[in-house]
């Protein structure tokens, strides 16, 4: 559903588009509710929500509201709500299916142009690359980081307190690239930080669950990722495998001095014995 609003969003009417975001952000309402129901939560009319429908592709209401039943895994939902959950009979089974659908799903909806325009933003030398991540990511946000800083310099993470936060953000410069990473529900303060960045004139990418996201409202190139989750949580399984394509395509762009930092640390941990295969 995303990737339908997403290709459909230039063609979107102001009312239309608040549609849309309703759609996203209250699944449960689409798929169990009505036309009418859909059209007050968006502050809209009910020939708007058939409009909306036509220009997603379906043949009307009913039909935009069976593909929300047929997708919804639940993965909007708290995890408070998900835990109460029976468990799967096929735990396994269930799990693998998810994750190689969050990464086939990541993948797929990949534009070479913007990952071109992203890689070559963060291999370039003369720009400074900070990492902005909600709570939730920052996992893959930090490896991210660490895989980055070891192709080149000049690379950050943005965290700490709302003082450090603050003040990191107000020294950035025109010149840097901000990634920032964040999936529903999003954290307000990443929001409002990499909104402060945009109006420094930094140029900004983002990775998200949506098209209508606030962060890809922000954003001059915007990935999206699946994150259905099989537990309580989200999976960052996709995240983390666009994270993997990116620094991929840096290790490529840069790869003579690349190889060269590679080297002096590999030499450096064989000197100290800091890594061990016993």
């Amino acid at each position: 559903m995303a990737e339908r609003i997403g290709r459909a969003n230039t063609s979107l009417t102001p009312a239309e588009r608040r549609v849309a975001e309703v759609v996203l952000e209250r699944p449960q309402l689409v798929a169990f509710g009505t036309v009418a129901e859909l059209a007050e939560a968006s502050s809209s009319g009910a020939a708007t929500v058939v409009r909306l429908a036509g220009k997603l592709g379906f043949d009307g209401f009913t039909g935009l509201q069976a593909s929300v039943q047929h997708a919804l895994a639940g993965q909007l939902r708290p995890a408070a709500e998900r835990i109460r959950e029976p468990a799967a009979t096929d735990a396994i089974g269930r799990h693998l299916q998810l994750e190689v659908d969050n990464v086939t799903s990541t993948l797929r909806a990949l534009a070479g142009d913007a990952l071109a325009e992203v890689v070559a933003r963060v291999a370039d030398p003369r720009s400074r690359v900070f990492v902005l991540s909600g709570d939730a990511s920052l996992g893959v946000a930090k490896q991210l980081v660490g895989e980055l800083a070891s192709l080149r310099d000049g690379v950050a993470l943005i965290e700490g307190n709302d003082v450090a936060v603050r003040r990191t953000v107000a020294l950035l410069q025109a010149t840097d690239t901000l990634l920032a990473i964040d999936l529903r529900r999003y954290d307000r303060w990443l929001i409002e930080a990499a909104r402060s960045a945009r109006a420094g004139g930094v140029w900004c990418a983002v990775i998200t669950d949506s098209l209508l996201s606030p962060l890809a409202a922000l954003a001059d190139r915007t990935f999206t990722v699946a994150a259905a989750g099989g537990g309580p949580f989200d999976s960052h399984v996709g995240t983390l495998a666009l994270a993997n394509v990116l620094v991929a395509g840096v290790a490529h762009s840069l790869r003579a001095d690349a190889a060269e930092r590679l080297d002096r640390a590999e030499s450096a941990w064989q000197a100290s014995g800091a890594l061990t295969d016993r």
